[in-house]
């Protein structure tokens, strides 16, 4: 092993041989050049660390060339001060280097939260997704809410970045007194994180330690029989399609956005139904919907003039169109100018019972009142509770759980009965006539009174019967009709 001081001179004098051989300073220990092979002449320091009991290890200092026998002398210096501190230099290169990628994979990492995970990228995914299988009107839905509350809260925040505190700051901004919309921002925010969970996007929803708004207090708003009169006789008074919009929500009880997106295709008139298909059913359910003989009435109406408008040949109102939107502006797209429609109708109801000067509006309702309204009209009609939520289309109470497998009878003709029933009994109501004033051969007004007329009513081609003077029905003939 040859040794000497390391200079400029000696080093370039070096030649290679069959291994590597090595030229070691004897002024600085460890300090040594190494040449190859290959005939490269490399600086390094040979050292040990902690003792002559653990193994002795080389730094490569670098080239001879780029680097003077000076130059990586002054470093070998640096080296072997580390040694005598009890540091390897090697360990020292090593975990410098890991330092710089973790911090590399950090600042990655960062740029890739914030210019990737953002709430606003990130909704904007899980919104086109959650359009896919979900109803038009709940997509709807979830995307007011993330326009009205959450993108204006949250906006570029990333996703990781988002916590508890954040998104209940967006419920309690909300008046206490909107319950739907508490609940609502709670529900699609669940959604949302649990969708971004799901994807590994974050590790866990801050949602999920979140407590669950209240629900709104469940209505039980139904109009009175004088009231239905009101809507009926408010909504005669509509333009365009609204007036038959809002009579066929009455007459049918369906759901808002399944009347006023009715087609002419799910109409049948030789079978008198409105099938209304899974995925514009609330419940994902095709629906059968029978239809009373004045609904019939007012389709072929609107069937014999959109003929007149287009100049058919031969109009005739029984021929029902084969494509296009029922209730239409525009003949080509469905009604949806709801609010407007409802404060125009609210308006007509209190000047129809009132004046223009003096208006007489009726309570404050909804349009799912109407609803409820029909299925206690079909109470007071003696119809099975069964048939009401078939009629409905709802699968709650007793069409849900073991009965919803294992009965499966539609109620179609019952269905059919009932609506028939309720229709008559709206016309009836319309026309003046109530319950109470129904009444036995006592004097006292009696449900199965009511009952009887309606059936012979509905007998009547659905339009008000014939009835004594006083309007009181003999009970037995009552009985007799009621069945």
């Amino acid at each position: 092993m040859a040794t000497g001081k390391i200079t400029k001179d000696k080093v370039d004098a070096l030649v290679k041989g069959t291994g590597d051989l090595f030229l070691w300073d004897d002024k600085l220990s460890g300090f040594g050049v190494k040449v190859t092979p290959a005939g490269a002449k490399v600086y390094l320091l040979q050292y040990r660390v902690g003792g002559r009991g653990n193994p002795t290890r080389r730094y490569t200092i670098g080239k001879h060339g780029p680097l003077t026998p000076d130059q990586a002398r002054t470093r070998a210096k640096q080296l072997a001060s580390m040694v005598e501190h009890g540091i390897d230099p090697r360990q020292a290169e090593d975990d410098e280097k890991a330092a710089k990628a973790e911090a590399q994979r950090q600042a990655d990492e960062t740029a890739r939260i914030v210019g990737e995970l953002t709430f606003t990228k990130q909704v904007d995914i899980w919104l086109k997704e959650y359009a896919v299988d979900h109803r038009d009107r709940t997509v709807g839905q979830a995307r007011s809410i993330v326009a009205l509350y959450l993108r204006p809260a949250l906006g570029d925040k990333p996703l990781p970045h988002i916590t508890r505190a954040d998104l209940q700051a967006i419920i309690d901004a909300i008046p206490l007194r909107s319950r739907a919309n508490r609940l609502a921002v709670y529900a699609y925010a669940s959604i949302f994180f649990r969708w971004a969970t799901e994807r590994g996007t974050i590790a866990e929803s801050p949602v999920k330690s979140m407590a669950k708004p209240p629900a709104p207090k469940a209505r039980n708003r139904v109009l009175t029989d004088d009231e239905i009169a009101a809507v009926w006789n408010g909504a005669a008074t509509l333009s365009g399609p609204y007036g038959t919009f809002y009579r066929f929500l009455m007459l049918t009880g369906q759901r808002r956005d399944e009347v006023a997106g009715m087609k002419w295709p799910e109409l049948d008139r030789a079978r008198a139904i409105w099938t209304i298909p899974a995925d514009r059913a609330k419940n994902g359910k095709t629906h059968i919907v029978p239809l009373a003989p004045i609904i019939i009435a007012e389709l072929d109406a609107l069937s014999l003039a959109r003929q007149i408008k287009a100049k058919a040949d031969k109009a005739d109102a029984a021929t029902w169109p084969k494509a296009g939107p029922v209730l239409t502006t525009d003949g080509a797209t469905s009604i949806r100018s709801y609010s407007k429609a409802k404060i125009a109708l609210d308006k007509a109801i209190a000047e129809t019972r009132g004046t223009k000067e003096h208006p007489a509006p009726i309570p404050a309702w909804r349009v799912h009142d109407l609803r409820r309204t029909l299925a206690t009209g079909l109470q007071k009609l003696g119809i099975r509770l069964e048939v009401t939520e078939a009629a409905l289309n709802h699968l709650s109470g007793s069409r849900a759980g073991i009965v919803a497998v294992y009965q499966q009878h539609d109620w179609a003709a019952e269905k059919r009965d009932a609506l028939r029933g309720w229709a008559a009994a709206v016309l009836a109501i319309v026309a003046g006539h109530r319950p109470e004033q129904f009444k036995n051969k006592a004097g006292e007004a009696d449900p199965k009174a009511w009952q009887g007329y309606i059936a012979a009513c509905a007998a009547n081609g659905g339009q008000p019967a014939p009835i004594d003077q006083g309007n009181v029905l003999a009970i037995g003939v009552a009985t007799k009709l009621a069945g």
